[in-house]
């Protein structure tokens, strides 16, 4: 049996970005699944954002599996002290394993890797492959754009209104953990 009650995959940015608000958000979302029991799921770097939740997490006593392509063991450095520790033979299968290991996703600030994550898990659920929550943290209004995007493909008639229930979005670590625990109650 496991010992943490929930697993949330976090997909984040492999740089720390200009803010330092976004490092600490993440310093605070790793304390929190670690205070939860939850076990964190992500990319298994040592850099940027990725590094600073995983290792938030580990100092505050919490679980940790890490998932990386092979091919970014040097540059994403690779966290091999993690409670597990992936390797993968390509990112295809990476996103898979992350996602097959978690029952929440969580997105925060990123770039492409990021948003290639969100929209695959966003489109999974959008065709039925899973009911998972999916939360965009979004700091700061970081993912404001993303949001006007999203709105502007369904004004356009390319994605149906329904597809903002798929997500939610939330601007801080302590309404994104209250959400989840109303979620799981």
């Amino acid at each position: 049996m496991a010992d943490f009650s929930l697993s949330v995959c976090v997909f984040c940015g492999a740089r720390s970005g200009g803010d330092p608000v976004y490092a600490e958000t993440a310093a605070n979302l790793g304390r929190a699944i670690a205070d939860q029991n939850w076990r964190l799921v992500y990319g298994a770097g040592d850099v940027g954002l990725m590094g600073t939740v995983a290792r938030a997490t580990q100092e505050a006593g919490g679980a940790t599996f890490g998932v990386i392509p092979v091919h970014l063991l040097k540059q994403e450095v690779g966290k091999a002290d993690l409670s597990t520790f992936v390797v993968t033979e390509n990112m295809h299968e990476r996103k898979k394993v992350m996602f097959m290991n978690c029952d929440a996703i969580v997105v925060l600030p990123g770039g492409a890797g990021s948003l290639d994550e969100f929209f695959e898990v966003l489109t999974w659920k959008q065709i039925g492959l899973h009911d998972k929550p999916i939360y965009l943290l979004s700091v700061n209004d970081y993912w404001a754009p993303l949001e006007a995007l999203i709105d502007h493909v369904i004004s356009e008639g390319f994605a149906s209104e329904i597809n903002k229930s798929f997500y939610k979005t939330v601007s801080s670590v302590e309404e994104l953990t209250a959400d989840i625990l109303s979620v799981r109650a």
